[in-house]
Order: C-alpha cells, then structure tokens, then sequence
C-alpha cells in the first residue's frame, strides 16, 4: 500500500465517512495537490499525510456538532475545515457553510473545489471584520482552525455567541496559555475535548463568553 492509501486509511479510521463522503473528499485532495504548487494553499510540508493532518482534522470538527446545518468557518485558506464540513454537509438536508477569507487566489481555490465537488459553500472574499455581522443569529457553528489567537477570535465571534452559535476552535499545545490571557478580559463558558489526530491538541467548544465588566 502506498504512502497515500496508507494515510488515507489512518485518517479514516479515526473519522469514518460514508462512501460517497469519501469520494468527494479524495476529489478534494486531488485538486488541493494539483492546485498547491501554484497556490501554496497549505504548508507543504503537511502535504505527505494530508488526509491525516487536514481531512481527518477536519473531519473531527464537523462530528463535534453532527445536526448542525447552517456554519460560518473564518479564515478559511485552503479549504480546512470549512470545505471538508462543506462535503459533510451534502448528507444533511438543508446543510450550508460560508467561508471567509481575504485572500483572492485563496478564495478562488475554494470555489474551484466547492463547484466540483458540489458541496453546499459560499466563499466571502472579504475580511472577516468587515463580514462576521451579517452571520448574527443565522448560524449554529462557527469555527476557526490555525487563525488566531482566543482572544482575537472571541472578539470577533462574540455576538455569534450570544446568538446561539457553538465556537468549534482547534488549538495546539498553547491552549492553556491563550485560556488564561483571554479569562483576563472575557467570561467563558468552554469545554474542551481532545484531538483524534494530535495528541498535544485540543479542540475548544465556546458556548458563550461576555467581556469582564473592567475590561
């Protein structure tokens, strides 16, 4: 078995998918290869067990809040987790993500892959500032993997929060860290539940989270 088949396999046992899931996400893989020499849409050097680092990773995500039908992924770059959620969500009646990301070649990318694998995605060129407002109470999910630090994303998400939404944010090992900086300005309601694919990871699930009256 070959490098890729092996990955695939790995990350698959750790996330299963239907079938036809699978196919659509090995659509998503070939184009992202394809695409990456010119785009430099992920790290290249995550590229030999790309199913492991960005399909199961992403995957784990969506299985965190599996009835959600309406998302909103910020920063979306080379598609993870919002593209791969996108894919998920074609089993699910209903089923829509937005992404938002600022970068154009990026961004062209995303919708390249949202047409051909005909997942439910609509792709905002746009910063997510200048954005996030228009999602307030319209969204169950919102996520964002590898963008920035808690307190930035609180600050952003914070009336999506209020609203109803569940924040999914995939951390490292700094999440501690970012915890206790961010508990210095915000209130928050937050779990965390570990990581399938990185042992040293964790992924925060924000239901709520206000600024400190000092603040």
């Amino acid at each position: 078995m070959g490098v890729e088949k092996t990955d695939r396999a790995s990350a698959l046992a750790l996330t299963p998918v239907s079938r036809e899931t699978e196919e659509r996400l090995a659509l998503l893989v070939s184009e992202l290869l394809r695409w990456q020499t010119a785009k430099n849409l992920v790290s290249s050097a995550t590229l030999g067990d790309v199913w492991t680092r960005h399909i199961a990773d992403s995957l784990q995500i969506h299985a965190l809040a599996p009835d959600a039908t309406r998302w909103l992924d910020l920063g979306s770059g080379g598609g993870f987790p919002g593209l791969v959620i996108g894919i998920c969500l074609m089993e699910k009646a209903g089923g829509h993500i937005d992404l938002v990301e600022s970068n154009g070649r990026k961004c062209a990318f995303l919708r390249h892959a949202a047409r051909i694998t005909g997942a439910p995605v609509t792709v905002h060129a746009a910063r997510i500032e200048n954005v996030i407002g228009d999602f307030v109470g319209k969204v169950d999910v919102v996520t964002a993997r590898a963008l920035a630090p808690l307190p930035q994303l609180l600050e952003w998400c914070k009336d999506l929060l209020r609203t109803g939404a569940l924040g999914l944010f995939p951390k490292g090992q700094h999440l501690d860290a970012e915890l206790t900086d961010a508990s210095k300005y915000w209130k928050i309601h937050a779990s965390t539940v570990p990581s399938v694919t990185d042992s040293a990871a964790r992924i925060l699930m924000v239901r709520g989270a206000e600024k400190q009256a000092d603040s």
